[in-house]
């Protein structure tokens, strides 16, 4: 057989960069696969994962109308919310994004639940977009439970209303104001005859923030509404519905917690504490007198003394410190000038207060979530 001729050596150099130019071609219009498509749940509890490590529910509990929400690569949107439920009352539905576990549904890979005591941060932010046609809130969730828990309900709900459309309230009443994060807050606190809750309501609204978890679950304990041997079991972001809520978006969602830290109750690795509580008694009047030793090892920097006024007491002025209510669990936090007690060292505030019947003392004094001996 004939063998077939050779092409010459420029000839089979150019047939070569040919057939690279055609692969690159080839290339330029292959097919790249694209991002996950978006999913859309209209089940009464249904849901979809995000991110590979947070859950989407529909979480539909209070009407029988549809609701429908779609995900999207880092968060979901709202895209189905027919009825109405009344104002005075709950809300239609939580649609959200969470990481933790909720009624024994667990994002992939969480860290939760997670002892308090145990958790050194969790940092978290969150990207909301808002419509004017409906009645809601923009709800950040945080749950907290005497165990690690991954189904039913826990025992305290911390909510963070980002923003409120109309006439709606928390549970409970207002107990007064707080900073936290860095942010002014008013305080409510009430329980929906299962669960307590503790809510922070915005005064504006707010869209987007990245904040620490932990620095409302240490208001949690600090008000007598958790411990530090209690647990967080998932954090949550979404929207109560009470009326329409069509177009809710959650733009983005992230959650992490930091495991192996000192914990929201023990500041400086462990630190104990002593309070001495002198008052001065009139008919229906008295002042009282407050020192915190630091018996621990560590300095203790932004002390938070709680507490909690035996009924039909009440705060009408203070000294050193700055109170987060006038009557109930209250929390003495420090001044600029007095915010660190080194170890061994005491910082002492005072206020005056109003009391009918027989006057009491507080049963007991909490620093920074660290329960204290009484001298």
């Amino acid at each position: 057989m004939r063998p077939s001729p050779r092409l010459p050596r420029t000839a089979r150099r150019a047939l070569a960069a040919f057939v690279t130019a055609l692969a690159t071609v080839a290339a330029l219009f292959a097919v790249t696969p694209s991002a996950q498509a978006d999913t859309t749940v209209c089940e009464q509890f249904g849901s979809s994962v995000i991110q590979g490590r947070y859950v989407v529910q529909n979480n539909r509990w209070g009407t029988s109308q549809p609701q429908c929400v779609t995900t999207t690569d880092t968060g979901f949107r709202v895209t189905r919310a027919d009825g109405a439920v009344p104002t005075n009352g709950a809300p239609k539905s939580y649609p959200s994004v969470f990481n933790g576990c909720h009624y024994t549904n667990c994002s992939p890979g969480t860290r939760l639940p997670a002892q308090l005591s145990g958790i050194s941060s969790a940092p978290s932010s969150i990207s909301y977009g808002y419509v004017g046609d409906a009645v809601y809130n923009a709800s950040y969730d945080i749950w907290l439970d005497p165990t690690p828990r991954t189904d039913g309900v826990n025992r305290t709900e911390i909510m963070i209303w980002f923003n409120k459309v109309g006439p709606i309230q928390p549970i409970g009443s207002q107990v007064g104001t707080a900073t936290v994060g860095g942010r002014s807050w008013q305080v409510w606190s009430g329980g929906n005859g299962t669960n307590d809750v503790l809510s922070f309501v915005a005064p504006s609204a707010i869209t987007s923030w990245s904040f620490d978890v932990m620095d409302f679950v240490r208001q949690a304990v600090s008000r007598g509404l958790a411990q530090n041997n209690w647990y967080l079991t998932s954090v949550q972001a979404g929207f109560e519905p009470w009326q329409n809520g069509t177009g809710l978006t959650v733009n983005s969602f992230s959650s992490t917690v930091e495991t192996g830290g000192s914990g929201p109750g023990t500041p400086g690795g462990g630190t104990a504490c002593a309070v001495s509580y002198a008052t001065t008694v009139w008919q229906g009047g008295f002042t009282a007198n407050v020192t915190v030793t630091n018996t621990g090892s560590a300095p203790v920097d932004n002390w938070r003394l709680a507490f909690t006024l035996p009924s039909g007491q009440s705060v009408t002025g203070a000294w050193n410190a700055s109170f987060s209510a006038s009557s109930g669990p209250v929390t003495a936090s420090a001044l600029t000038h007095n915010a660190s007690i080194s170890p061994g060292a005491a910082q002492s505030f005072g206020f005056q207060g109003t009391y009918g019947g027989t006057f009491a003392a507080p049963a007991g004094f909490s620093l920074n979530g660290t329960a204290c001996t009484r001298t």
